[in-house]
């Protein structure tokens, strides 16, 4: 990593743990002769922004396969078990990191661009912002009206105006232009170290609890919110089938 945001120093924490609904020891299957989170971490480790990475995990088999990889620049960090979610558990992972400013990546994204990472950096290192996120045009209605897709609205600076599994914004009008109206957040957050350290000082909020969104919490609380438009919404894994789907992307572009 060749650091480029001058004097701040930034960390990449990538949660992953062992138990998963769908696909139990995610982290740890194969995709194309490694397992999915070394590939997550090549792929992080590549952004000039970061000073190092963390894989945040609850499990010992992970961590041991974290370090047996011997990436520079990577490291496991154990972390509690009965975290309620993965911002709980970066926010372990740093508590006792000194840095500036931090960014929550996937586990589950062995496509994860490095660009994305750099420019979410980018962003925080203007100070006005608490927290930033990405959000990606959404293409088809399917999407659109899907609950698992939650979609984003932001002002013209980027500001996070609110999230929602709803479709957001409605179009009273049958035949108004709603061209460009409609995002799909992409979830990949970057913090203030401080601002993290409130973040789950707070106790969850109705909106959080309802929509079970938690940047809800952030927004309830009055966080400066930035939203990155970004073309790709990124390949996760959560099945059997997107290792496949993963895997002939990987060949077919020749990736390391």
């Amino acid at each position: 990593m060749t650091k480029n945001t001058g004097d701040k120093r930034v960390i990449g924490v990538i949660p992953a743990r062992w138990a998963s609904t769908r696909l139990p020891g995610k982290p740890l299957v194969m995709i194309a002769g490694k397992p999915m989170i070394q590939r997550v971490a090549e792929q992080v480790v590549q952004a000039e922004s970061l000073d190092t990475v963390l894989v945040a995990t609850d499990d010992q088999r992970i961590a041991d396969a974290v370090d047996s990889f011997q990436i520079p620049g990577v490291k496991a960090v154990m972390t509690r078990a009965d975290h309620p979610s993965g911002t709980d558990r970066i926010a372990e992972a740093v508590a006792n990191e000194p840095c500036d400013v931090l960014i929550n990546i996937q586990g589950d994204e062995p496509l994860m661009e490095p660009d994305l990472i750099n420019r979410l950096a980018a962003v925080m290192a203007d100070g006005n912002w608490d927290m930033a996120t990405a959000a990606a045009p959404i293409k088809n209605e399917a999407d659109l009206k899907n609950p698992a897709v939650v979609k984003a609205v932001f002002g013209r600076d980027g500001q996070a105006l609110y999230f929602s599994r709803s479709v957001i914004p409605h179009v009273r009008d049958a035949g108004t232009d709603a061209a460009g109206a409609h995002w799909r957040h992409i979830g990949i957050y970057a913090y203030r170290r401080n601002y993290l350290l409130r973040l789950v000082a707070e106790p969850p909020c109705q909106l959080e609890n309802l929509e079970k969104l938690e940047q809800l919490r952030a927004l309830y609380i009055g966080c400066r919110m930035n939203v990155l438009p970004v073309d790709d919404i990124g390949t996760g894994v959560d099945t059997p089938e997107d290792i496949l789907k993963v895997e002939a992307i990987l060949n077919g572009r020749k990736f390391r």
